[in-house]
């Protein structure tokens, strides 16, 4: 009985709750919305994590070892690299350390989503990139979150 309890109320805090992180202007966020390409031969980024599932959750991301933020759900992150390179996209996860190696062009955007995963135990995610007409939707519908405050 205990146990069906613990389990009930594990479940429950996953679908609710509502982790918050510091959040970029209304200007800055509508500037990055409009999707322009990346200057100076740099790619862009925008990481995001969309959908309540994990919401009390914020997991660190990490661009070439360099703390972005952390994300909760409903948010996005805009980061330039250096174009025509590859660059290693990690995320914050129990289950094992979880990177995505990307090869960038310069003057190109590229979309990373996070996504949470779900086992015996609560708090892995991973990143996939995802074409450029999806990420852009996904995007539009979430806020900036600032940049450079990572849990560890």
């Amino acid at each position: 009985m205990y146990k069906k309890l613990v389990l009930i109320v594990l479940v429950s805090f996953l679908f609710s709750g509502c982790a918050t992180v510091p959040m970029e202007s209304a200007d800055k966020n509508e500037i990055v919305k409009k999707f322009n390409p990346p200057s100076n031969g740099n790619a862009a980024l925008y990481i995001y994590r969309s959908g309540s599932l994990g919401g009390a959750l914020k997991k660190d991301v990490w661009v070439d070892g360099e703390c972005i933020g952390e994300t909760a759900p409903n948010v996005f992150f805009y980061e330039e690299v250096q174009g025509d390179q590859e660059h290693k996209v990690s995320t914050e996860s129990e289950f094992s350390p979880n990177d995505l190696l990307l090869k960038t062009d310069g003057g190109k955007n590229y979309f990373i989503r996070q996504y949470m995963k779900l086992g015996v135990f609560v708090g892995g995610a991973g990143l996939e990139l995802v074409d450029e007409a999806e990420g852009q939707k996904a995007v539009k519908e979430l806020d900036m979150a600032k940049k450079g405050q990572c849990s560890k």
